[in-house]
Formats: C-alpha cells, sequence, structure tokens
C-alpha cells in the first residue's frame, strides 16, 4: 500500500515555472528553457511578467527552446526591439522631402490649442504585427483561454489608474503578452478588457503568487533576472542610462523567498547586462542556462518525475497540429468614421477571396507607411465557423496640425531657423497641406505644398509645390581659412512643380514632375565689387519636365549608415535666357559692353545617383556614392551663366553653401568612398573621399567668355574627415573638409542639425 501511494504521488508531481520581467536580462529565461528540457524536467505551469512573460508565452505556445533561441538570435528580433521596420511604401508615403526639421509638435483642435510630443519612446509597429504572427494560431487552438495552450499559462499586467495587479488568463495571447511588456514611457499602452494597463512588473515582476492560486503546482521553479539593487552608482547620465533608469523604476522587487520550502530559486548573473540592451542575446541565453544547470542537482533531488524528449516533441507536435493555417476571409477596420474607413479597406484591397499571411502584412506595412494616421494597431481573431481569421485594424487620424522645427547653428555664416507646419485630412481620400520657412543669412526659402492620395490597390497621389529659394554666397567662406577671393552671387528661384506619382516594390516610387521656372541670378564676373558697381543678371524663364525613378531606405536624412537611396530621372529643359550685363568692367581698357540678349534654350538630360552602405562589420561601415549625368546642355552667354545653370556635384554635407565652380559641368561622372566607424552609441567617425570627372570642363576666355577645355582632361578631388553625434533631435558634427579648389580649398566646420536645403528649380 505505502509503495502504491508513493507511485501515485511520484505520478502526480505537477511543477511551475515563473519567469521574471527584467527587460533585456529576460532573455537569459531561455538558457533555463533549454536547461530544464536536456535534463527531461516536466514544465505543467508557466506564470511569467514582461520579457519573463513573452519567453513563457512562446513556450506555452508551441515552441521549443531551440526554436525560441533561433527567433531570438535573428535580425528580426532586433528590430521588433528597437521599432525598426521596412514598408515598401514608407518611401512613398512621405508627404515631403527631407528637410531640416529636429522637433516636431502635434495641434489638436477642439476647444483650444493643445500641443503633444510624441509619448513613446520605441516604435511598436513592428512588435504589434510579430506577436500576431507568433501567438495568433495559439490563441485559436486554445479557444483564447490559456488553460488549453500546450502548457497552461498566466501573465501579468497594472492597471496603473487603479493601481492594481491584474493576471491575465484568457483573451488574445498576442495582445496579452504586448500589454506585459508594456513599459511606461518606452511603449505605448493597449486596451485590455476596456483597461489602459502597462507592464507587469509595476506590481508584480515576480509572479509566483499567482502561481501558486491559479495552478496550485507541487514544486515551483523561479528564475529571476531583476533586482532592486544597483551596485555601481552611474558616473554620467546618457540616453542608454536614461533608458535603464525608466525600465529600472518601473520594476517592483523580486522577492527570492516567495519560492517557499518546495521549489528552487535561479539568479542568473546579468547584473553587468542592460535592461534595454538586447543585443548580447547568445550571452543572455548562456547566464541563465548556466544558473539552471547549477541549480540542477537541487531541482533533480526535489522533482523525481522526467519527461522524454519522444513523449515531449510528441505532445508538442499534436498540439501544433491544430493549429489552423493563417488564411484570412476578412478585414475589418474601427476608429474611424465610414468614409475613413474605406480609405483604409482599399489599401488591403485584393481581387482574391482570401488572404494570406504575406497578403495581410503588405496591407499592414502599408498603411502605417502612410502618415495619415497616428496609430495603427492591428488585432487577428478566429472565426471557427469559416476556419479562417478576421484582420482587424484600430487605427486613429493624425491630429489635424503638425509644427515642425529646426535648422542648423555654424561656426560658418549658413546657420538657419527651419519652421514647417502641416494639415492632414482624412476621408475617402487622404489630403495633406503644407508650408515651410528657410530664414538665415545665406539661404531663404519659402515653400507651399499639397497632395492628395488615393488608396487603389496600387496607390496614386497628385501633389503641387510653390517654391521660392534664395542664395547669397557671398562672405561664406570657411572658419579658420582667410578667402582673398570672395564669391559675389545671389541666386533666386521660383518653380511650381505638378507631381503624380506612384509606388513599385521596395521603397521604390516613379513621379512625373511638371515644372514651371523662373531663375534670377546676379553675379560679379570678376568676383570684385565695389560702390557703384552693378552686377550681372541672367535671367532663365522655362519649363521642365522630368520622369524620377526614385528608391530610399537610407536610416538617416543626414548622416546615414544604412540603407540606400537611389535616384534616376529623364529630363527635357526648354526656356527663355535673358541676360542683362552690368557694368563691373566700364573702366578696363579694351572691354566692350554688350546689350541686354535674349535667347531660347533647350536641352535633354539623364542623371543617376545612388548612395550605398552595404557592408556592415562589428563596428564599420563601408559605403559609396556614384553619380552621372548626360547632358547637351548649351552653354549660356557666359562663363558665370553657363555655371550658374549647369548640374553640380555636391560630395560632402557642406557642398551646397558653397560655390564650386570645379564640382560643375553638363555632363559628368563622379562618385566616392564612405568609411564609418561606431567608437560608441550614436557617436561615428567618418572618412569620404570623391572624384570628380566633367566631360568637358568650363573655361573663362577674355573677360568672361565661356569655352570647354579639352575632353577628359581634368579630374577633381573632395574629402572630409570628423566626427558625428547622432542626438534624439539632429546630428552634432566637427569636420576637416578639402576640395581640389584653388580657392575653397579647405575648412573646418562644426554645425549643429542640419544641412538641408530645398532643390534648385533646374535640379
Amino acid at each position: 500500500m505505502l509503495l502504491f501511494l508513493c507511485c501515485i504521488q511520484l505520478h502526480a508531481q505537477k511543477v511551475g515555472l515563473v519567469f521574471s520581467g527584467g527587460g533585456a536580462k529576460g532573455l537569459a529565461h531561455i538558457g533555463t528553457l533549454k536547461a530544464l528540457e536536456e535534463n527531461h524536467i516536466p514544465i505543467d505551469y508557466i506564470t511569467g511578467t514582461s520579457m519573463g512573460g513573452i519567453v513563457g508565452a512562446m513556450y506555452a505556445s508551441g515552441y521549443s527552446p531551440a526554436q525560441i533561441e533561433k527567433i531570438a538570435l535573428s535580425n528580426d528580433f532586433q528590430n521588433w526591439v528597437n521599432g525598426r521596420y521596412t514598408s515598401d511604401y514608407t518611401f512613398f508615403f512621405q508627404k515631403n522631402a527631407p528637410n531640416a526639421s529636429m522637433l516636431t509638435a502635434k495641434v489638436a483642435i477642439d476647444t483650444g490649442f493643445h500641443f503633444s510630443f510624441r509619448s513613446n519612446l520605441i516604435n511598436d509597429i513592428p512588435l504589434n504585427f510579430a506577436f500576431l504572427e507568433l501567438f495568433s494560431q495559439a490563441s485559436a487552438v486554445s479557444k483564447d483561454n490559456f488553460n488549453n495552450l500546450f502548457i497552461p499559462y498566466r501573465c501579468m499586467v497594472a492597471d496603473v489608474l487603479s493601481q492594481e495587479s491584474i493576471t491575465v488568463s484568457k483573451g488574445s495571447l498576442a495582445e496579452a503578452v504586448r500589454a506585459t511588456m508594456t513599459v511606461p514611457v518606452i511603449y505605448r499602452p493597449i486596451k485590455l478588457d476596456n483597461k489602459y494597463v502597462f507592464d507587469g512588473g509595476l506590481y508584480n515582476n515576480f509572479p509566483v503568487d499567482v502561481m501558486t492560486k491559479e495552478f496550485k503546482p507541487d514544486y515551483i521553479i523561479g528564475a529571476n533576472v531583476s533586482s532592486k539593487t544597483y551596485n555601481e552608482y552611474p558616473k554620467n547620465i546618457d540616453d542608454r542610462l536614461m533608458n535603464r533608469f525608466l525600465v529600472f523604476m518601473f520594476l517592483s522587487k523580486s522577492d527570492s523567498t516567495m519560492i517557499g520550502k518546495n521549489g528552487v530559486y535561479i539568479q542568473p548573473e546579468v547584473g553587468d547586462y542592460s535592461v534595454s540592451n538586447f543585443s548580447p542575446v547568445k550571452e543572455l541565453i548562456q547566464k541563465g542556462y548556466e544558473a539552471t544547470m547549477a541549480n540542477m542537482p537541487k531541482i533533480k533531488a526535489l522533482i523525481s518525475n522526467r519527461v522524454s524528449d519522444e513523449e515531449l516533441e510528441k505532445k508538442r507536435a499534436q498540439f501544433n497540429a491544430k493549429k489552423p493555417d493563417l488564411l484570412f476571409s476578412n478585414v475589418t477596420v474601427s476608429g474611424v468614421n465610414n468614409d475613413q474607413k474605406k480609405y483604409v479597406e482599399r489599401l488591403f484591397k485584393s481581387d482574391k477571396t482570401t488572404f494570406n499571411l504575406q497578403d495581410i502584412k503588405r496591407g499592414y506595412y502599408k498603411l502605417v507607411a502612410d502618415q495619415t494616421f497616428e496609430t495603427i494597431y492591428p488585432r487577428i481573431s478566429y472565426q471557427a465557423a469559416t476556419d479562417s481569421y478576421t484582420f482587424e485594424v484600430i487605427a486613429k487620424p493624425k491630429r489635424s496640425f503638425k509644427l515642425d522645427l529646426g535648422g542648423n547653428i555654424s561656426t560658418r555664416p549658413i546657420s538657419n531657423v527651419f519652421l514647417g507646419a502641416e494639415y492632414n485630412y482624412l476621408n475617402r481620400k487622404a489630403y495633406t497641406f503644407g508650408t515651410s520657412f528657410y530664414s538665415g543669412r545665406f539661404y531663404e526659402s519659402v515653400q507651399i505644398n499639397g497632395r492628395v492620395d488615393y488608396p487603389t490597390r496600387l496607390p496614386l497621389f497628385l501633389a503641387a509645390e510653390l517654391t521660392y529659394n534664395h542664395w547669397n554666397f557671398y562672405n561664406t567662406s570657411q572658419i579658420f581659412i582667410e578667402n582673398p577671393r570672395p564669391i559675389y552671387i545671389e541666386q533666386s528661384d521660383r518653380k511650381i512643380d505638378l507631381m503624380i506619382g506612384m509606388p513599385l516594390n521596395h521603397n521604390t516610387k516613379i513621379v512625373l514632375h511638371s515644372t514651371f521656372i523662373n531663375n534670377n541670378d546676379r553675379y560679379s564676373p570678376n568676383n570684385t565689387f565695389a560702390v557703384g558697381d552693378i552686377l550681372d543678371q541672367t535671367i532663365f524663364n522655362g519649363f521642365k519636365g522630368s520622369l524620377n525613378l526614385e528608391k530610399n531606405s537610407l536610416n538617416r536624412k543626414q548622416y546615414a549608415t544604412r540603407g540606400q537611396s537611389f535616384s534616376l530621372s529623364f529630363n527635357y529643359t526648354t526656356g527663355r535666357e535673358n541676360y542683362n550685363p552690368g557694368n563691373i568692367f566700364r573702366n578696363t581698357p579694351g572691354f566692350i559692353k554688350g546689350l541686354p540678349e535674349q535667347q531660347i534654350r533647350h536641352w535633354g538630360s539623364i542623371k543617376l545617383t545612388q548612395e550605398n552602405y552595404f557592408l556592415h562589420l562589428k563596428n564599420y561601415t563601408f559605403g559609396y556614392l556614384i553619380e552621372g549625368v548626360i547632358s547637351n546642355q548649351p552653354l549660356f552667354k557666359n562663363y558665370y551663366s553657363s555655371l550658374l545653370m549647369s548640374p553640380a556635384f555636391y560630395p560632402l554635407q557642406d557642398s551646397r553653401s558653397l560655390f564650386l565652380d570645379k564640382f560643375r559641368a553638363t555632363t559628368y561622372i563622379a562618385g566616392g568612398v564612405k568609411n564609418i566607424y561606431s567608437l560608441k552609441k550614436n557617436l561615428d567617425f567618418r572618412l569620404e573621399g570623391y572624384l570628380f570627372l566633367p566631360h568637358k570642363e568650363f573655361e573663362l576666355n577674355n573677360f568672361q567668355d565661356v569655352d570647354y577645355a579639352k575632353a577628359i582632361s581634368k579630374i577633381r578631388y573632395a574629402g572630409t574627415t570628423g566626427l558625428v553625434y547622432h542626438t534624439p533631435v539632429g546630428p552634432v558634427s566637427l569636420s576637416y573638409n578639402l576640395y581640389n579648389d584653388a580657392v575653397k580649398r579647405n575648412g573646418v566646420l562644426l554645425h549643429i542639425g542640419y544641412l538641408i536645403y530645398n532643390k534648385r528649380s533646374i535640379e
């Protein structure tokens, strides 16, 4: 009888596994799972919080430790936790070209003006969809009851309004997992049962009590990676440390005594790791594995029951075989009015009666790329009657007004202020209207634009842009270098640009431009100016038609380190040149002043530009820039008017703020390499070099006549080296720049903010 009772008790052993929260340190829980399975320790129940809740949910959903480890080691995982995602439509839905904006405020109009800035540090768009991919099928098998998962499961969330810890035992598993890791400020909260909830670690970071209350196991194994004790007080506060503070202050203390006498407490040695750094995945998993193996004799002594590999795999395979395929029969939209709902639905439009996961994913990332929306939250629910899923989109249109502030502060006289405003309106079509201003000593600009997006199966937009630019190149010499020959050039241009565009795959779009041009260039023909002098003037009024193929996946609008941009344009330009000579040569012997002249000019051109960062080693990135122009553009009346109307190569970040006459030609090829060394997070050392080879360089003859030099006889170079620190609002750069130019040969530039300007009308 005693032997019989012992056998019953042995067979009835139930083991509960508890995983704490702890940010990235929670990856160590994967190592605990590996060690337990390798030693055939049964796991009958799982409770977890935050990252512990994610790892526990994956195991409870039928993923093996090896599969969980593979997912955690993937590039996709790093993109999820860091808020990075790639949409084939991101570039297409950008409403405006890159500008010098550094800060953005959203303004809601109701009884007054209410300003708001971004409330979360990490974009949750890729994470939300990833959880749907990982957990929706298991949720369907369990009929949204966590007791019916491969392993019965609970996770913790926190209701901060009622200051309650909530145990989640049913509903969408994807949403429960999303809720349990919602660290305040880091991620935006979501609604569960009509309550806005946050990370469960706020009130219960080590849910041993929930394990005991919900499942009443015979034995508990608890793995804790969180501690309220900070062993080394920091010397300095940086952005990374601020993120660690945020996580640290929101995680409640994990009490090891809660395990009790029928339990084993595991504390991996992860004190030297950051809660916000998810990069050392392999090391963290190993720490969890080592800590669990160190406690394995105690675990085996306490828990005598075993589960074989064959038995476990058979059980897991049986559960996974029940998972319905991810086929979708319906897309629903909430959070918007009926007209806005039709706009969203059209982005998912398909001729097929059912959608697969890739169809849904394409529509979702098309939607989140559309800047019309403030937030996009996805849901998936299983419909047993049709054996298919419904994809639900909870959308919130963007606040009506957006205000931008930016510019740059520079050691050269090229500093400016940027102001921008944008109004968005969503109906059956999306409307965007904006305006922007640059103001500074060197550069001024005003731009007004409007755009209408049509949510057809292949999205389409119509846009118009009115731009005024003014450049004053006088006295913009390099710091520390005296300029013996200042440039007396002022350029003004006005353009009305009408556009129609459509996307292609992989962040590529094709845009047709019809542009009306008015250029007004005033210049000194010999780089001198005295009282009473009148500058020469060239006015060009014309039309430019362009067909542009554009692609852009760069990770930054300036000083990029990843991605690529590509542009191929076919252009035709026609117009009238009006030349009004000045009087600067009036006292020069032998000079005969000409009369105002008019002449019709027309030409075609093809321009190709590509910037690509393709090689990434541990702390080193290699990229290149190539550019080429083929054109039959004629010579204009004189040397400077020909230069000013010709295409220019801008190799360095400050090149647009200098008039580089040796880097201009009607036809040329150019290119260079970019070497980037990451010294520490957000701090890069850049070393770049470029070559410029014109087909025929311009030559100055007599007083101001222009002619071509011998074909392919001149080659020019430029280079830069310096440091760039990427702050949350923009870059800070200190660089030494070198040009193959007799006047603007070299110089040092320090700037804070973006050196970005609107394109000229002829570009």
